[in-house]
C-alpha cells in the first residue's frame, strides 16, 4: 500500500460510515491525488460511494478544456463525475467570489451525512496562515483551514492537511498520473500566488521546514480557538436565560452577565453568539458594543453590523436583522376572520378560540392609542406597553385589532389580546425570516 494511504486513511476514519463520498476535483495535483488514492483504498478497504464534482468557474478559456480532463480521468478510474457550472458574481475580489461560488454550489449539493472530501494540503495550510497574519487576523483566523466543519446539510474534510506538496507530486509521478495546472497559479498579482512563488522559496531557503512550522502553528491556534470556544459557551449560559418574550422569535441575551466579564472575554463571548447571524468587525472597530454596553438605562443604542443590528431593552441585547429592520408594516382589512391574516413582512395573525365580530382591521401603533379594559376603563396605550416592558423595538410591529376606529386587542399581550368575556384570543406569529435561528 502506498506510504500516503495509511495517513489518508487514519485522517477519513471518522467519516468511513458516511452516505457518499464527494471529491472536490479541480483536475489540479492535489484532487487529482486525493481521487486516485481514494480509488486505490476501496479495493481493500470498505468505502462509502465515491464520487468526483468539477466546479466550472468560466473565468479563463483554458478552463473550457478542465472538464472534460476530469471526465477523462474519472472514467478511468471508474468514477463518476458531476460538473457544475457557477456564475462568478463581478467583484473587488476574484479569488474570494469564485471561491465563494465554488462553496455554494458544493454546500447545495451536498446531503445529510454526506462529505466532501478537499484536496488542499500542509503547503495549502501554511499559506494560509501566513495570508491571515499578514492581514491581522485573530486567533480564529490563524487557526486557517479547519481539518472538518459543517458544509450545507453534510461536511466538509480535509483529509491531506498533514501531507506536503512534494509528497503529492512524487506520488502523481510514482503512478503516472497526469494533471491541470492552471495558468492563473502563476499570477503574483493574486496574493496568495505572490507568496507562493515570491515569500515561500525565500523562506525555505532559510528555514526548510518552514511549512510544516507554520501549518504546526495553525494547529495550535485551532487548538486555542477551541478553548475560547468553550469559554465562550461557558459565558453565554449565564446570559442564556429564558425571556418572557420569547414568542417574539429574536435572538437575545441578558446583559448583566455579559457585562460583568472582561473586556476581551465580552468580546470573545459575543463573537460566538454573532457568528451565527453576522460578518464581525475587527479588534479595533468594537466602539459600537461600548456605546451600546454603557447606555443609560433608558436610551436606545443601537449597534449596526454587517447584517442586522444588535439593540438593548429590558436589560437585554437583541439582534435583529432580516423584516425587523423594514419599514412599519402597512394595516390592512381583515376580510375572512376564520383565516390567518397575512401580514406583509410581519408574519401573521389570528384568532384562537372564537372569531371577533366585524369589520375587522389590523393597524399599528402610531401614538396617541387608547384601550378600554374592563375595571380599569381607558388607558393609554403607550402607559400600558410601559408597564409590561415591551422591547421598544416590537411596539410598532404589535397588530392592533379595531373595529371601525376601536380598539379591541393587541396580539399577545396577556389581558389585551382577547374579549371582555374571553371568547376569542388574538394571536400574532411574528416573521421568523433571516433570523439565524435555523
Amino acid at each position: 500500500m502506498p506510504s500516503l494511504s495509511i495517513p489518508l486513511l487514519q485522517a477519513l476514519s471518522p467519516w468511513r460510515n458516511a452516505k457518499a463520498w464527494h471529491v472536490a476535483l479541480s483536475g489540479g495535483l492535489d484532487s487529482t491525488v486525493l481521487l486516485h488514492l481514494l480509488v486505490q483504498l476501496r479495493q481493500t478497504h470498505s468505502l462509502p460511494p465515491i464520487t468526483a464534482v468539477h466546479i466550472h468557474h468560466g473565468l479563463q478559456a483554458a478552463a473550457d478544456g478542465w472538464p472534460d480532463h476530469c471526465q477523462a480521468l474519472c472514467d478511468g478510474l471508474s468514477v463518476p463525475l458531476q460538473v457544475i457550472r457557477v456564475q462568478v458574481q463581478a467583484g473587488a475580489s476574484v479569488e474570494r467570489a469564485a471561491r465563494d461560488a465554488r462553496y455554494q454550489a458544493f454546500a447545495a449539493l451536498i446531503r445529510a451525512e454526506e462529505v466532501l472530501l478537499v484536496g488542499q494540503h500542509r503547503d495549502d495550510q501554511a499559506e494560509t496562515l501566513l495570508f491571515r497574519l499578514l492581514r491581522g487576523a485573530g486567533v480564529n483566523g490563524l487557526a486557517a483551514m479547519p481539518r472538518q466543519r459543517r458544509l450545507g446539510a453534510g461536511h466538509l474534510c480535509r483529509p491531506l492537511l498533514d501531507v506536503s506538496r512534494a509528497q503529492l507530486e512524487a506520488y502523481a509521478l510514482e503512478q503516472g498520473l497526469g494533471w491541470i495546472e492552471d495558468p492563473s497559479n502563476v499570477q503574483t498579482d493574486f496574493s496568495r500566488n505572490y507568496l507562493r512563488h515570491e515569500v515561500f522559496p525565500v523562506l525555505t531557503q532559510r528555514w526548510p521546514q518552514a511549512a510544516a512550522s507554520l501549518a504546526r502553528s495553525a494547529a495550535h491556534c485551532a487548538e486555542a480557538q477551541e478553548l475560547l470556544d468553550e469559554l465562550a459557551q461557558q459565558d453565554l449560559r449565564d446570559a442564556g436565560t429564558v425571556t418572557e418574550f420569547a414568542w417574539l422569535g429574536v435572538p437575545s441575551l441578558e446583559l448583566a452577565p455579559i457585562a460583568r466579564l472582561s473586556p476581551a472575554r465580552q468580546r470573545n463571548a459575543l463573537r460566538h453568539w454573532l457568528a451565527a447571524f453576522t460578518q464581525l468587525p475587527d479588534t479595533d472597530h468594537w466602539a459600537g458594543w461600548n456605546a451600546l454596553r454603557d447606555a443609560r438605562e433608558d436610551a436606545q443604542p443601537v449597534w449596526k453590523l454587517a447584517k442586522g443590528e444588535l439593540h438593548r431593552a429590558g436589560g437585554r441585547i437583541w439582534w435583529l436583522s432580516g423584516d425587523w429592520l423594514c419599514p412599519h408594516p402597512a394595516p390592512g382589512v381583515w376580510a375572512q376572520p376564520d383565516q390567518a391574516l397575512v401580514l406583509p413582512g410581519n408574519g401573521q395573525v389570528r384568532f384562537v378560540g372564537g372569531i371577533a365580530d366585524g369589520p375587522l382591521q389590523v393597524s399599528y401603533r402610531q401614538g396617541g392609542e387608547v384601550m378600554a379594559l374592563e375595571q380599569r376603563g381607558h388607558r393609554d396605550l403607550k402607559r400600558l406597553f410601559n408597564e409590561r416592558g415591551i422591547p421598544l423595538f416590537a411596539r410598532g410591529r404589535l397588530p392592533l385589532l379595531y373595529r371601525n376606529e376601536q380598539l379591541l386587542a393587541v396580539a399577545n399581550l396577556n389581558g389585551l389580546d382577547s374579549s371582555p368575556c374571553g371568547r376569542w384570543q388574538l394571536q400574532w406569529l411574528p416573521t421568523s425570516s433571516d433570523q439565524g435561528l435555523s
